[in-house]
């Protein structure tokens, strides 16, 4: 294995950087980390980013969640709610206090991410352009569903990672707990770096296992942790630290053939041996280190910048991203400041003062102020007004972005997330983030015809900024239909609207977002024929229809042989099919995981057209689609309950009442974790129903888990609620 990763190098002066960095660039790329800072929600990750921007020096005062006051958390309403709801970028220099490293400011660009599922695409496209990221977990809640989720999309993007298990400093904080539950419920190859002195309000320091020495925290004369104390590790702890040294010097030994050699001969292991291993081992996607501290307590988060810049990939470590030309053909495109230009579009945002500001990771070449760049979706190339680095809500003008750099660009008008921007004569398409599909929907209507045109044009810009919020219009009501995330997440959009674009708007009570599919196989004619004295229409066409994969979404497969359609009218009639499923048989939901094969059909030399045809795969596929015992689906979500011991009967009890099922139940630190899953219409309200059963002492954490089919039972009222008010997404 050790010999397919990459070469750990520490390059200590300018002069001996690689020749890929840019004279003029003011960090080479070996000096540069991109990190996310990404967690449940509540875990403490605006509390740690703000503690890494005191630390830096990149701020004078600590920031606090609960004052308000935090750098990241900028907008209104995070300061309000007192969560994290847009992904903020910002940076910072390091100097390490040990390693090979130490002696060399390196930047560091953070971005700190949402916690709470309804902003997970904020997650999402924050992970695909980012070299590594820092998992927060709470060390008495351990793994929870949204850290769960955050790390299933770290490994989707290949983004190495560091954890850091904070809330030591809590009431029934367990860090070897929270260490196991990472191998158990994330698969995780999870090994301590670093381990605790102490817990709750014990916990006074950390002992290093690189380094094997100790770091005690919150001195009488140093409250704000900014000089933590060396020292021997204590007598009463070095036993346990030899034996996690030793099992991570063993855990390394697998990604090091040196060490692995020293370890089985007995020999001495150096400091920057063991450093080299880390980084090498954290880089190969297999391996996680685990460092313990309290970021409110100002505790252990010095430790966890030196881990950033000793164990995480600059973008120089990592390999080349890869995408695809106009042919389909791979193409790669090499870290290298003379390099021809290319980059993703990760994030839209309007600001009030500069308008469209678009996120961009620059993966090679340059970007300058006033170029022109090439965008290959649709084939236009548009000018670079102006170039900022973003810090929160502040930005820093610039004139040229290098390879590696996470900056935002004004002036590039026609442009959605996910672009590729590059130079016109290098043809790359890189592959963009992916998002979930809403899962909530209602109506939503100005109070006024004057707020008409402004709703309007607020929703067309909220939309192109967030591709999990989507705006239809109800053919049979006229109804405008917003479709989000959940409920939280209409809220924030329905606030913003207000704050930012002056439109007051009444919303409907809100809608499901039903899927259909079916669970049979059938076969669907369609005949579109017309005949009014001139040239008429028609369309003939055969198929058949049968489920496909889960998740595989709509399949049309042509099998048309001997020209009995001709091929232009192939698309047409994929593209009817394609309508058809838009507006399914059960309810007139959206319909999901279909295979549908055209196989037979006729045409008539004069009157056949394309939208003959069309009209022909729109009847086939009503025809088939009734005949294949069509089902509705729900969505299903899962519920993770925090409850002490005393309610959990009462709270098992309402699960049941909401078609729910209960999954399994444990105790951790003296309350009863309850794992369930329960229908999504049956969760509204359910966080102020969980308070008032409870005394206001449980928490649920809900997380999109699987559609599932409807029961008979409420499949009548859903359809005769469907035909009384339709809310189609």
């Amino acid at each position: 294995m050790s010999s397919e990763l990459p070469e750990v190098k520490v390059v200590t002066k300018r002069s001996d950087c690689s020749p890929v960095n840019a004279k003029e660039r003011p960090f080479p790329l070996e000096w540069t980390r991109n990190i996310g800072i990404a967690a449940h929600i509540d875990a403490g990750k605006t509390t740690t980013t703000e503690r890494i921007l005191f630390y830096s020096g990149a701020v004078h005062k600590i920031g606090e969640v609960h004052e308000g006051d935090t750098v990241t958390d900028w907008m209104a309403q995070e300061k309000e709610r007192g969560i994290t709801i847009t992904a903020a970028a910002i940076s910072c220099a390091w100097d390490a206090s040990c390693g090979p490293w130490h002696g060399i400011k390196q930047r560091i660009n953070i971005i700190d991410t949402p916690g709470h599922v309804d902003f997970t695409a904020e997650v999402e496209r924050s992970m695909r352009v980012l070299d590594g990221a820092v998992a927060v977990f709470c060390a008495v809640a351990g793994v929870q569903p949204q850290s769960e989720t955050v790390w299933r999309q770290a490994n989707k993007y290949g983004v190495p990672r560091l954890a850091f298990i904070n809330k030591m400093d809590r009431v029934g904080a367990n860090y070897f707990s929270a260490v196991d539950e990472m191998r158990e419920k994330l698969g995780a190859n999870a090994h301590p770096l670093c381990i605790p002195i102490g817990a709750e309000d014990q916990f006074s320091g950390v002992i290093d296992l690189v380094q094997n020495v100790a770091y005690i925290f919150g001195t009488e004369k140093d409250k704000l942790g900014l000089e933590p104390v060396t020292s021997e590790i204590p007598e009463e702890y070095k036993e346990q630290a030899a034996e996690y040294r030793e099992k991570l010097i063993e855990a390394l030994s697998d990604f090091d053939d040196n060490i692995a050699e020293k370890y089985l001969g007995g020999e001495e292991i150096g400091v920057e041996e063991l450093m080299f291993a880390v980084r090498k081992a954290t880089i190969s996607l297999e391996f996680t280190g685990v460092m313990p501290g309290s970021a409110f307590k100002n505790k252990g988060v010095q430790r966890l910048l030196d881990a950033v810049v000793n164990y995480l990939p600059s973008p120089i470590d990592l390999p080349a991203i890869t995408g695809e030309n106009a042919d389909g053909e791979k193409v790669v495109a090499e870290v290298d400041d003379a390099g021809k230009l290319a980059g993703l579009v990760f994030k839209l945002w309007t600001d009030p003062f500069v308008g469209k500001l678009v996120f961009y990771r620059v993966y090679t070449g340059q970007m300058h102020k006033g170029a022109p760049v090439y965008n290959p979706r649709n084939r236009k190339s548009e000018r670079v007004s102006r170039l900022v680095l973003m810090r929160a809500m502040d930005r820093d003008e610039i004139d040229i972005a290098y390879s590696g750099d996470i900056c935002a660009v004004v002036g590039v008008k026609d442009i959605i997330t996910g672009d590729t921007l590059c130079d016109k004569d290098f043809d790359i398409r890189l592959e963009p983030p992916s998002f979930p599909e809403p899962v909530i929907a209602m109506s939503i209507e100005p109070n006024s015809k004057a707020d008409q045109e402004k709703m309007s044009t607020a929703l067309q810009r909220l939309v192109a900024e967030d591709p999990t919020l989507s705006v239809k219009t109800d053919e049979e009501t006229g109804q405008t239909i917003l479709a989000g995330m959940g409920e939280l997440h209409l809220d924030i959009i329905i606030d913003r609207m207000k704050r930012e674009f002056k439109v007051e708007a009444a919303t409907g009570k809100p809608q499901i977002a039903y899927r259909e599919t079916i669970t049979g196989t059938s076969q669907g004619e369609g005949k579109f024929v017309r005949q009014s004295g001139g040239k008429g229409q028609y369309g003939h066409v055969v198929i058949t229809m049968e489920p496909n994969e889960k998740g595989k979404g709509i399949e049309v497969i042509n099998k048309i042989v001997g020209g009995v359609i001709p091929k232009e009218f192939i698309k047409p009639t994929t593209d009817g099919l394609m309508e058809g499923c838009n507006n399914g048989v059960v309810a007139g939901y959206p319909v999901v995981d279909v295979k549908m094969t055209i196989i037979d059909g006729s045409f008539h030399p004069v009157d056949s057209s394309e939208i003959a045809f069309k009209m022909a795969g729109i009847f086939a596929f009503k025809e088939a689609m009734k005949a294949a015992t069509p089902i509705l689906l729900e969505p299903i979500m899962g519920v993770e309950i925090t409850t002490p011991e005393e309610f959990q009967g009462d709270l098992i009890g309402d699960i049941n009442r909401r078609r729910g099922r209960v999954n399994g139940m444990q105790s951790k630190a003296g309350a009863a974790i309850v794992d369930c899953e329960v229908p999504l219409e049956m969760l509204f309200g359910y966080v102020t129903d969980i308070r008032s059963l409870s005394k206001g002492r449980a928490s649920a954490a809900i997380t999109p888990s699987h559609f599932e089919q409807v029961p008979a039972q409420v499949l009548s009222k859903i359809v005769e609620a469907s035909t009384q008010a339709p809310a189609r997404t």
